[in-house]
């Protein structure tokens, strides 16, 4: 019986993966690079397993040495900062209408952010595109 328990229990443990960690203190905000990460033989539940997938990212919070760099801890690096000066969007049919707005708050592609139209001062949520203007639904 104890030989059937040890059996099972090796079976389940299966194959060590790898888990990408911090070399250095990582500060949030900043884009990661080669010499900030590194991958060690260990299996850390919701962390990286890939170097790729972490390279060029921007940490979302601080990430400490010998930390393993965790799926949420970083993200696509940000296009907009707040208090940015934005180009401001409004498409609807074959009305377009362009001004300029300031960011209310910070985010990459796709993100929905507030933004503040300078001349009138209404605010308005929109959605960041990769050129960094933002496009606003109303």
């Amino acid at each position: 019986m104890r030989g059937l328990v040890l059996v099972a229990a090796l079976a389940g443990q299966g194959a060590m993966a790898d888990t990408v960690v911090a070399t250095r203190t990582i500060r949030a905000q900043s884009i990661i690079t080669a010499a900030d990460i590194r991958l060690d033989p260990a299996s850390v539940p919701g962390a990286h397993e890939d170097v790729a997938a972490v390279l060029g990212q921007e940490a979302r919070i601080a990430i400490y040495p010998g930390r393993a760099v965790m799926r949420g801890h970083v993200g696509t690096p940000a296009l907009v900062d707040r208090n940015q000066v934005v180009e401001l969007i409004y498409s609807q049919g074959g009305l377009r209408i362009v001004t300029e707005g300031k960011a209310l708050g910070r985010g990459a592609e796709g993100d929905r952010i507030r933004v503040m139209n300078t001349s009138s001062r209404s605010v308005l949520f929109g959605r960041i595109h990769a050129d960094g203007s933002v496009r606003v639904a109303q």
